[in-house]
């Protein structure tokens, strides 16, 4: 598929079969958390957190809660603790949704403390 440019805070349906033991699995939306400056050359990698619309609450930091709109059809949470690089070609769609500014610094805040980076 000619994806159109991915974005930063951007949301996208990707392949991430094949899983492996109690990683995400199937295609299902990821929130692409990668610089812009590496999405604008095409970087054969990029960085994401997976979705799910199994939904946990009370499990900060390790969820993050996103209402459905746009063409995410199903309140999700955002997998904080399962950060990985996948390939570009495993990016099957074009963008369903974008975060607000607010949403995508409260997810690096708790992705920050997952792999306990402190910053001031």
């Amino acid at each position: 598929m000619g994806l159109k440019m991915l974005e930063r805070g951007g949301i996208y349906l990707a392949n991430l079969n094949p899983s492996k033991r109690d990683e995400p699995g199937k295609v299902r939306p990821v929130l692409v958390m990668q610089a812009d400056a590496l999405n604008q050359v095409r970087h054969p990698t990029v960085v994401v957190l997976p979705l799910t619309t199994r939904l946990v609450d009370e499990s900060f930091p390790l969820r993050f809660r996103l209402a459905a709109r746009d063409k995410l059809h199903q309140s999700s949470d955002i997998l904080c603790d399962q950060i990985r690089a996948i390939a570009l070609s495993r990016m099957t769609s074009d963008l369903l949704t974008s975060l607000h500014l607010s949403e995508l610094l409260e997810i690096e805040r708790q992705v920050l403390a997952i792999i306990d980076i402190e910053t001031t």
